[in-house]
């Protein structure tokens, strides 16, 4: 249920990263374009997102471990934007999906999609049952 839920999350974020112009990042839908397509579309796009986010972040993070250290985390917003960019490319072969017009671009827009995370993070966490 987590990743579902992580998914409709990631989905919203990269909708609403889409619809500011400055940041130049687009997501086209596959087939005619409607609403139903662009919805399947986006969350394909956040499927894909999650499991680079997974498998390579993940690598990523204990491979450059010692930059993390050196730069205290700041590196992280480089490596997302990288992440975004690479799931950008993925879904470039499809013919649909994520389009990221410049890395730093995509390093502001995983900025942005990193902070409406962290905002539904804190609304859907589940809540701990106190102890009597």
């Amino acid at each position: 249920m987590g990743f579902i839920i992580r998914i409709v999350v990631n989905a919203f974020a990269l909708w609403v990263v889409s619809l500011i112009g400055f940041l130049r990042v687009t997501v086209t839908p596959f087939g005619d374009g409607g609403t139903v397509e662009l919805l399947l579309t986006l969350a394909a796009v956040a499927a894909i997102f999650a499991i680079v986010n997974t498998v390579v972040g993940t690598v990523i993070k204990i491979v450059a471990f010692p930059i993390y250290l050196l730069t205290l985390g700041l590196i992280t917003f480089v490596v997302n934007g990288f992440l975004l960019w690479l799931t950008a490319w993925i879904t470039s072969g499809f013919g649909w999906g994520l389009a990221v017009e410049d890395f730093w671009r995509g390093v502001a827009a995983a900025i942005l999609i990193s902070i409406i995370n962290a905002v539904f993070g804190v609304i859907l966490r589940p809540q701990r049952k106190k102890k009597r």
